[in-house]
């Protein structure tokens, strides 16, 4: 019988030139450039969420990089234990008009313990210089400090034009200006009362929905209970028009003229006057005169002349700030002194944790720390290493190898809470391992890492061409030394990929250790891995919940610290997999 071949009809030249052919094709073109749109929008998106993370990140970090000295003379004893009191002793001579105990307590409000500490070190050291007069840097307050770096706000100079004249009155000054030279500070004065006076009426407002309430109850209420309820509308009644009569008066004072008095309070921006030789906060304001006390002294009574005198205003209130005003007049006279240091925050790097920001450092946690993945290396490298060769290499294929598979594969996956609650439960409760030591974060790190080691390490078995294990069979080798002269040395540097990047991850743990107490707060530097530690992330964890505005940029800096060590590993990483990797 004779086949027929049938040659296919060519293509009609006319369908793909039809106007339904180009429709399709515009709207494939058109679907693929969405589709390019989509993707470059995607990296775009993921690339501003992590450019806007490192520069908030960064920016925070770089405050911590720096911290702020006061110079002043003191008088230390060769043999002094008291170095507080040198600080004090110091503040004293340096602060002579603060003589009550108020201001004293401010003064000493803008040192750090840490300052005792450095010369109790130097001390210890030998390096003390002890004597009369002896000029040197006192560490700042953590308040200080951050007013330093304007976290409080920075003073607002204002143009000033005339004399200013300083008349004694009542323990403090009148001032008097000419051209509404406190207009400025009027018009602050006043939106702080209108804001003040929205906040009364805000509460009566309050108070008027509670009135509304109760008297909604009062059909259904009857004998005490009425009476009851009659007197809490009466008490909400007085609350609601004493609240309403607040608000109306400072409206009164919000709308007079200019040359109304205006009471300064500590809930409204703080203005502060600098002239002759001294700083004074205003307490009364009009266009033209105020009333002042100073908080620097000044000279006293007379006249400074144009141009000699100058109105600073500091928004944020005394009341929402730790600094307070006379703080404030110091660290600025110590400022245009020139006795106010910024240098670099070494201490960081070699303090432990510590309730003080300014005296807390990250040794102690980057030693525990060290010592945790020393634990989790030697535990989970050679046990990894080991279970994958007996895996790949020796197991038989049955239902039991499978199985272990199959759980290795799960654990991978599994929380790493749970690993915490199971070294919490096993290694303390049971073993009695240290509490909050490197050992018992190791074990639980090491089991963590140790599906990730087994998977990364069989892989890298696995990639090893079946040609090498023939040939070194071929020339008598027996199976275990195939396996370790020739099969594992090929497949070191994926093992060794793949160990990093299970360390690397091991280091950024927070709640395995959570559960076995590297919460604690530990002072001490860790000598071994039995003694009470704890770890950079956890340590970034409490830094983070602390109520301490210091400790923000802290925190900054410790997370820099921690993405440096995961950025160096996982750049490890690719070093050993490019420098050793072979192609078949």
């Amino acid at each position: 019988m004779t086949d027929i071949i049938r040659t296919p009809a060519a293509p009609d030249a006319s369908f793909h030139a039809s106007d339904e052919a180009a429709a399709r094709l515009r709207k494939r073109r058109a679907a693929e450039t969405r589709l390019r749109v989509y993707g470059i929008l995607a990296i775009s998106l993921a690339a501003l969420a992590l450019v806007a993370l490192m520069w908030n990140i960064v920016s925070r970090t770089i405050n911590a990089t720096t911290e702020h000295y006061i110079a002043m003379e003191a008088t230390i004893a060769e043999d002094e234990d008291d170095f507080l009191g040198v600080v004090k002793d110091a503040a004293k001579a340096a602060f002579p008009y603060a003589s009550g105990r108020r201001e004293r307590r401010d003064i000493y409000g803008l040192f750090s313990d840490g300052a005792a500490d450095d010369m109790r070190r130097e001390q210890t050291e030998g390096t003390l210089v002890a004597g009369e007069g002896i000029e040197r840097r006192f560490l700042m307050s953590d308040t200080a400090d951050l007013y330093m770096r304007g976290t409080f706000g920075a003073l607002e100079g204002q143009a000033t034009a005339g004399p200013l004249t300083l008349t004694e009155e009542g323990g403090g000054y009148r001032l008097d200006a000419a051209d509404g030279a406190f207009s400025e500070a009027l018009g602050r004065a006043k939106a702080g009362l209108a804001r003040e006076a929205a906040d009364w009426r805000a509460q009566a407002r309050r108070q008027a929905a509670g009135i509304e309430t109760l008297t909604a109850r009062l059909p259904d209420l009857t004998g005490a209970e009425r009476e009851s309820t009659l007197a809490q509308i009466a008490r909400f009644e007085a609350e609601r028009d004493r609240l309403n009569g607040l608000a109306d008066g400072l409206d009164a004072l919000v709308t007079a003229g200019r040359d109304v008095q205006i009471d300064l309070t500590n809930r409204m921006a703080s203005f502060f006057v600098a002239a002759r030789g001294g700083i004074l906060k205003l307490t009364k304001v009009s266009a033209d005169t105020a009333l002042a006390v100073p908080l620097v002294p000044v000279e006293g009574a007379g006249t400074a002349p144009d141009g000699a005198w100058s109105l600073r205003i500091l928004d944020r209130p005394e009341i929402g700030r730790p600094v307070k005003d006379r703080q404030v007049a110091i660290l600025e006279t110590l400022k245009a002194e020139g006795r106010i240091e910024e240098v670099a925050n070494w201490r960081f790097f070699s303090l432990s944790d510590s309730t003080q920001p300014e005296i807390a450092g990250i040794k102690g946690a980057l030693v525990g720390s060290a010592l945790t993945m020393l634990v989790t290396f030697c535990l989970a490298f050679p046990i990894g290493v080991m279970a994958a060769i007996y895996l790949e290499e020796f197991a038989p294929k049955n239902r039991l190898t499978d199985f272990i598979e199959v759980n290795i594969n799960n654990l991978a996956a599994v929380p790493s809470i749970v690993f915490g609650l199971l070294g919490l439960a096993v290694f303390l409760n049971f073993f009695g391992t240290p509490r909050s030591s490197p050992l018992a974060g190791g074990l639980v790190l090491a089991l963590m890492t140790l599906p990730t080691i087994i998977i990364a390490a069989r892989a890298a078995i696995r990639a090893v061409p079946p040609s090498i294990r023939w040939a070194a069979m071929g020339i008598g080798a027996s199976r275990t030394q195939t396996v370790f002269h020739h099969v594992l040395p090929l497949a070191m540097p994926g093992i060794l990929t793949g160990t990093i990047i299970g360390m690397a991850q091991a280091l950024g743990e927070t709640a395995p250790l959570l559960m076995i107490g590297m919460v604690a707060f530990i002072t001490a530097v860790p000598e071994g891995i039995t003694d009470s530690a704890t770890v950079l992330p956890v340590q970034i964890f409490n830094w983070a919940n602390a109520s301490e505005r210091a400790f923000d940029m802290r925190t900054a800096a410790a997370i820099a610290v921690l993405l440096l060590f995961l950025v160096l590993m996982n750049a490890l990483a690719i070093f050993l997999r490019k420098r050793f990797e072979r192609r078949w």
